[in-house]
């Protein structure tokens, strides 16, 4: 019995042992098991297709779609095509910021100036209802040109935070001197991400921030944010507002009768001081050099001819056929450094030393709200880039201007500065509302003034 038992129970043993060696599996070559893999994509492709048109939903990848993706993704498994594709079509949905990057390497791409101040990314999606829609309004007048000129954007920029703060309501438990700081930082933010900060709006920034710090805190909310609006309406009086009519003043005595003026692109300060002498009954004329791309210049002449100035119109590369006509040199600023040299449009510097080589005065005309403590050794160390959209609206209207459009020329990268550095060397005096002062005394006027 018991040998019989141990020979039955061997016997599906000896079954199992006696199969494995009776069918040896065949050996392929490597052509034979490449063929073989593609048999069974193509019919995994198949069956998914046949599915998919039943369901009426997606569609597998066909040869013609698989044939745009790389030879060492095609050798991958159907997963791994599936993931190329889903990518793809990622990468193909449009998308704001993505496209506004890609133009900006495609036409100022080259490294050297990428330090420059350009557009970027926001984030604001991100910041969840916290930015005022006035900050968003005015983000993009900056961003589209639409408001130039260091005045008039530090004004916009003071106006609209007075609109954030009268609508600004502070959250249980804490102060308005606390967590209004908090609010306007993403909103600071998204203005300098839409185009950098001129110095007259960080100078009035920092300043708006004070006069948070130190408000008291036990000061009830809608008094605080009243003492606020009335700090930056007295901050736009007595720094711009009445800065300008001093300057119209004392700049406007150096104008004398038979004068021929000679000033660059649009300053709002010499505007006011050429307009106040004309008043005054003074008979000057008025040389208005421009450059591209934003021919700032020729809003002046229109200014001032409405006025009845005389006035005559060049470009800047005509500045010398005239120069020995002018009587004396007025620019405007975007700001002076500590140095006495001075930051502005484009082309500034070359008037400057040409009525230097010419020994004709220069004056500049700048409140001392724009000064600043940075010493920059020239304009390639911080920069800002201007708009393409000039070249062709600045085009003579005898041409067609389709075909002087440059945006279409794969190899050509346009890049427009919008400052430079006028060094104190050429630059006679400053004309501000404390006084008319020589550039290497900049640096004093802090400490004078008790900033």
């Amino acid at each position: 019995m018991s040998g019989e038992l141990s020979n039955t129970s061997k016997e599906p043993k000896s079954e199992k042992s006696g199969h494995s060696p009776s069918a040896p599996k065949p050996t392929l070559t490597k052509a034979e098991r490449r063929a073989k893999q593609e048999k069974e994509r193509e019919a995994k492709a198949a069956a998914k297709a046949a599915g998919g048109s039943k369901a009426g939903g997606k569609a597998a990848p066909s040869k013609a779609s698989t044939s745009a993706i790389p030879p060492a993704v095609q050798s991958k498994p159907a997963k791994a095509i599936d993931a190329v594709n889903s990518s793809q079509s990622l990468k193909d949905m449009p998308s704001v910021a993505s496209h506004t990057h890609e133009l900006l390497q495609e036409t100022r791409g080259l490294r050297i100036f990428s330090h420059f101040g350009l557009p970027k990314a926001s984030g604001s999606s991100n910041l969840k209802g916290l930015l005022h829609p006035a900050i968003f309004r005015l983000g993009l007048q900056f961003s589209a040109f639409n408001i130039v000129g260091a005045n008039a954007r530090c004004i916009a920029t003071l106006n609209t935070f007075k609109t954030v703060i009268h609508d600004y309501v502070t959250p249980p438990n804490t102060t308005i001197s606390r967590h209004l700081m908090t609010h306007l930082n993403p909103q600071i933010g998204h203005l300098v991400s839409a185009r950098p900060l001129a110095v007259s709006m960080g100078n009035a920034i920092r300043h708006l921030k004070v006069e948070i710090s130190v408000l008291d805190i036990d000061l009830p909310e809608q008094n605080a944010k009243e003492k606020l609006c009335e700090q930056i309406d007295h901050y736009i009086r007595d720094n711009i507002i009445m800065a300008d009519k001093v300057i119209q003043d004392v700049a406007g005595d150096k104008i004398k009768e038979g004068d021929v003026i000679l000033t660059y692109a649009r300053s709002s300060v010499v505007e006011k001081v050429l307009l106040r002498a004309h008043a005054q009954s003074k008979n000057f004329s008025v040389i208005i050099a421009d450059s591209r791309p934003l021919l700032e210049g020729r809003r002046l002449l229109s200014t001032l001819a409405d006025a009845g100035i005389q006035c005559t119109y060049l470009l800047l590369p005509a500045l010398n056929s005239i120069i020995q006509e002018v009587s004396i040199v007025m620019l405007g600023a975007h700001s002076v450094q500590s140095d006495g040299a001075v930051y502005s449009r484009a082309g500034t510097a070359l008037v400057a030393m040409m009525a230097k080589a010419y020994s004709v005065p220069t004056l500049v005309c700048c409140e001392t709200y724009k000064f600043s403590d940075a010493v920059h050794l020239d304009s390639f160390n911080k920069n800002e880039l201007a708009p393409l959209t000039g070249h062709v609206s600045a085009c003579p209207s005898a041409h067609d201007r389709n075909l002087l459009a440059l945006n279409d020329e794969p190899n050509l990268q346009i890049l427009n500065p919008l400052y430079d550095l006028t060094p104190p060397a050429n630059i006679t005096a400053i004309v501000t509302e404390v006084g008319t002062i020589p550039p290497n005394s900049v640096g004093s006027f802090p400490g004078a003034l008790g900033w």
